[in-house]
């Protein structure tokens, strides 16, 4: 029985603007059709012996990942919650304990750990590779896929393997990310690849190496796991105890010091995706050398990176470039300064900017809203309500809200009264007024929304009853 288990719990800040604290890369459509992380499920369609995967997210990417799972018609196993984050380790652990409880007859399921931001171009050969891991991770070996290296990277981290022959090679040590010259020779070398920070593995042998070798860090993912709660479709793992756990990698804490790990060569067009420049490279580019998303209209521009989402996006005589427009933000960068956008998040954090966190666009477990515009004392929002969802019942104390119906029917809730608003229709919220919408339809509602009072801040929210178990967390609607 092969398990999934999808780390989705990265912020993605060297993506800025596209990638934001509350919607990441891997929720992002950035390369195929689907978003990364359906991507990381769609490439295991062909693989045998695969079981409901085990996805571990931020309990702020609950929702999102939730839809985007159904989308694909995905049922997972388990999606863990974590409340903090401490690296790849302590979740692979709280992963295996799931796959343990879920798993049938008392069976060890074999775990494949994937990151759902990477990208893998050729999905046969990275089969291929996954069942000759599996034959090791059976006999209890602990195995990692070493990319085959295409030229000297710095920013990885390499595998050199040890003396062997076949699919599969003993590590023989984990090097840090090297200078240019080091590697130059890695490469020249042949026997070292870059660390893809995948793995696979039987689920008790990885725990009993980690009991051996990070013990504290195995008692406090037990203890965490031990007394989580079901919210839901979602497992909550508790802040007190998980928080208490160290954090460190899989490599640091279990693969560096095993006896049993192994390597199996990976040589599948893989990327991390970890820069804007990592993912021009990742998509085939036009006779200019340039990738071009959204509208985009270029003269004389070389070897660029255009992304728009909402609007024209015009260069001119620009070579080796990055542009990124959303709608609340403008990223322009040299390719080979890509590297700092990390700066520039951390500079709007500083400021306290939400730009680092939101999208103008924020995503609900309901749908979405999109606040088109704003000002003393008022601000404009879009709402997309989905067919069948409901938002929660709630009041504000500092603001009156204003609806209109632009496409779609919307059943309103104001104190006791029920009522439809149907196309073209309007109805007033006034302050303090217990108030809800639901959509009974099946298309999404639109509706244009008018706040107007003394405080308009996200926070000014007080629920009543929530069908998506949301009560005493600060956010609106």
């Amino acid at each position: 029985m092969l398990v999934p288990v999808i780390l989705s719990g990265g912020s993605g800040t060297r993506l800025w603007p596209l990638s934001r604290e509350l919607y990441p890369k891997q929720l992002l459509s950035l390369v195929g059709k689907g978003t990364m992380l359906q991507e990381t499920l769609a490439r295991l369609q062909g693989v045998k012996e695969v079981n409901a995967p085990v996805v571990v997210c931020n309990e702020s990417h609950r929702f999102l990942v939730a839809e985007q799972l159904r989308q694909i018609n995905s049922s997972a196993a388990a999606i863990l919650l974590e409340p903090v984050g401490r690296n790849t380790a302590p979740a692979v652990a709280v992963a295996a304990l799931a796959a343990l409880k879920a798993s049938k007859n008392g069976d060890d399921p074999i775990l494949l750990v994937l990151p759902a931001d990477h990208v893998i171009r050729e999905v046969k050969s990275f089969q291929t590779a996954v069942q000759q891991g599996f034959k090791a991770a059976q006999q209890g070996q602990l195995v990692t896929f070493g990319v085959v290296p295409n030229k000297p990277e710095t920013g990885y981290g390499y595998i050199r393997r040890g003396e062997g022959a076949g699919d599969v090679y003993p590590v023989a040590e984990f090097v840090e990310k090297p200078n240019l010259a080091t590697a130059q020779e890695y490469v020249a070398s042949g026997r070292y690849y870059w660390n893809s920070g995948m793995f696979m593995f039987r689920a008790k042998s990885f725990l009993d190496e980690l009991k051996a070798f990070a013990p504290a860090m195995y008692a406090a993912c037990e203890q965490a796991f031990a007394v989580a709660k079901q919210d839901l479709d979602f497992t909550r793992l508790p802040t007190t105890e998980f928080a208490a756990c160290p954090s460190d990698s899989i490599d640091y804490a279990v693969m560096e010091k095993t006896k049993k790990a192994v390597v199996v060569p990976l040589d599948a067009g893989w990327s991390d995706v970890g820069s804007w420049s990592a993912l021009h490279e990742a998509i085939a580019a036009d006779a200019d050398g340039n990738v071009s998303i959204g509208d985009v209209l270029s003269s004389d521009s070389h070897g660029c990176y255009l992304h728009s989402t909402s609007r024209l996006v015009a260069t001119v005589g620009l070579k080796d470039h990055v542009v990124i427009e959303t709608k609340d933000a403008v990223m322009v960068a040299p390719k080979d300064r890509v590297q700092d956008v990390k700066n520039l998040v951390n500079e709007l954090k500083k400021q306290g900017r939400y730009e680092t966190s939101l999208h103008r666009q924020v995503y609900r477990p309901w749908g979405s809203y999109d606040s088109i515009d704003s000002g003393e004392r008022f601000q404009v929002k879009r709402l997309i309500v989905n067919p069948g969802a409901t938002l929660s019942l709630q009041m504000h104390h500092h603001r009156a809200e204003h609806w209109v119906v632009v496409s779609g029917t919307a059943r309103i809730t104001c104190e006791d009264k029920v009522f439809l608003l149907e196309e073209n229709q309007s109805t007033y919220i006034p302050v303090g007024a217990k108030h809800r919408i639901d959509n009974p339809g099946k298309i999404p509602l639109h509706i244009i929304e008018v706040q107007s009072g003394t405080y308009l801040g996200e926070d000014d929210i007080v629920r009543f009853e929530d069908v998506y178990g949301r009560q005493g967390e600060k956010s609106v609607k």
